[in-house]
């Protein structure tokens, strides 16, 4: 049976029609009504936009957020180019980290082939590292030099850049180097710019820990650390490395030579301080008091006497 669709139709047009007639003269009688110039009219239009329009905020949503939605997006757009620009700068910065890292070596090694003694008080004697203890609890270096060249027990050692350790054991052509690592390994030091000292502690670890510090609240990770020469030991101000802060919040030295590429080293021969052995030499003597005589009274008399016969001759 077909469906009969021409009733339908016959009563949505005249519909239509009266709906769009509608619309058209209610958009007319508002524009007329916004035309009209008078008193009343104003009031009118006042209190209709008065009860209408805020009733229309939720037509105000959406576009209240497309414009919070365009801020944000903007606003993520400066951070990400920013963060860009932070990464390519860190790029830069590392780039230059490791032209430092390498022009630092480079300087070391020319200042190893010229000989350039930085404190004319020292010189040193390069050796070759023959081979290491291989212990976990004893951290040291064999050297190819040893007695006959000159060497002495307790010299310092380093490897171009900072301080390694010292000679504990000597042989005719060997000696044995230990390291700041090693558990037995105890050195004074200074730490910079604070001036505080402290007891560099070796404890089988890449970085050992700083004990007995002055004051701990002075110092700062990134502070240079550098012998105090303390006790003879070593000399003063030789480089060491930089204080950080450990994973178990102990203040650390992260050591400036590499222990892991020690092919050469070194020795830096200390000479010996002239021990004075009298103080009182160095001070000096007590000038005698010298006190003034008094005048000899026969010889004032006798002066009186030719006086007074020089004037009768006269």
């Amino acid at each position: 049976m077909a469906k009969d669709t021409g009733t339908s139709d016959d009563f949505i047009r005249p519909l239509r029609r009266l709906l769009s007639t509608l619309v058209i003269l209610v958009l007319i009688g508002l524009f007329i009504l916004w035309r009209i110039d008078s008193p009343r009219v104003e009031r009118m239009r006042a209190q209709l936009v008065d009860t209408i329009v805020p009733s229309f905020e939720w037509a105000l949503v959406p576009v209240t957020k497309s414009i919070e939605m365009v801020e944000n997006f903007q606003s993520y757009s400066r951070i990400y180019a920013q963060n860009q620009e932070l990464r390519r700068e860190l790029r830069q910065m590392q780039a230059w980290k490791e032209a430092a890292l390498q022009l630092e070596q480079k300087n070391a090694k020319l200042l190893d082939l010229n000989k350039v003694r930085l404190d004319p008080k020292y010189t040193y004697i390069t050796g070759v590292v023959m081979a290491d203890s291989g212990s976990p609890f004893r951290q040291s270096v064999l050297l190819n030099v040893g007695a006959r060249d000159g060497i002495m027990d307790g010299w310092a050692t380093m490897d171009g850049v900072g301080l390694v350790g010292r000679i504990s054991g000597l042989g005719a052509n060997t000696a044995r180097v230990v390291l700041l690592t090693d558990s037995n390994s105890r050195l004074p030091i200074t730490i910079q710019p604070s001036g505080q000292r402290a007891i560099l502690s070796g404890d089988n670890t890449a970085r050992p820990p700083l004990e007995f510090i002055e004051s701990p609240e002075l110092v700062r990770p990134g502070d240079r650390v550098v012998s105090s020469g303390d006790g003879g030991v070593f000399p003063a101000g030789l480089l060491i490395g930089q204080v950080a802060l450990g994973a178990d919040r102990r203040l650390r030295v992260v050591l400036a030579a590499d222990y892991e590429r020690l092919d050469y080293l070194r020795v830096l021969r200390s000479l010996e301080s002239e021990q004075i052995i009298d103080p009182g030499s160095l001070i000096l003597p007590v000038a005698p008091i010298v006190t003034p005589k008094a005048p000899d009274n026969t010889t004032s008399e006798t002066a009186d006497q030719l006086e007074t016969s020089e004037g009768s001759n006269g």
